[in-house]
């Protein structure tokens, strides 16, 4: 058995044991948080810390450039999910009539996107917040909860996640790098009108 094979099996019954912790009353919930609309109070909230940090004219540019991350981390993840083909847990023959499943998801499962984008988004806005506000680091909750809430309900295994984790906190590093120059050329042009 190769290293790759036993990490693997190892996150095959991670997973089991992680997803046998749920129960029937607490499924809403975690249906609840996995769903993206729910989160649409924590979208605003960056939005409105943002403008009240920099300003309309920045926010707006973040908000713009927030959008190019999300939409390169989605494209991203697609695409590395069509590379490696892995089942998702919900699919994969070995294990799906042993957990629970509660959402039936198609495509492929390694990376997890909702921990990707969740976490490069969260990086993102704490290395963009941080001189602003104390408790930017309470942002991180929301991708371990996203994160967690795909292995709840059956669509992802943990090695998905971690490594879709990992994915995230590179590319929202490089956007926030990308975006500080993207700031500097702003102040720029504000300054010369």
């Amino acid at each position: 058995m190769t290293f790759l094979d036993k990490l693997i099996a190892f996150d095959k019954n991670l997973l089991v044991q992680l997803n046998a912790l749920g129960s029937q009353p607490w499924d809403t919930l975690w249906l609840t948080i996995t769903n993206q609309l729910s989160w649409i109070p924590l979208y605003l909230l960056f939005l409105y810390l943002i403008h009240k940090a920099l300003g309309w004219k920045k926010a707006l540019a973040l908000l713009i450039f927030t959008a190019v991350l999300v939409a390169f981390s989605d494209q991203l993840t697609v695409f590395i999910k069509n590379t490696v083909g892995r089942l998702r847990p919900n699919r994969d023959p070995e294990i799906n009539n042993i957990i629970r499943i509660l959402k039936n998801n198609k495509s492929f499962s390694f990376v997890s996107g909702h921990a990707t984008t969740s976490m490069a988004v969260s990086l993102f806005m704490h290395l963009t917040l941080k001189k602003y506000y104390k408790y930017t680091l309470l942002f991180f909750i929301w991708p371990i909860l996203f994160a967690y809430s795909r292995i709840y309900i059956g669509v992802h295994f943990p090695l998905d996640v971690t490594c879709g984790a990992i994915l995230g906190v590179i590319i929202g590093y490089v956007f926030y790098k990308l975006s500080l120059k993207l700031l500097q050329k702003l102040d720029t042009k504000l300054e010369t009108h």
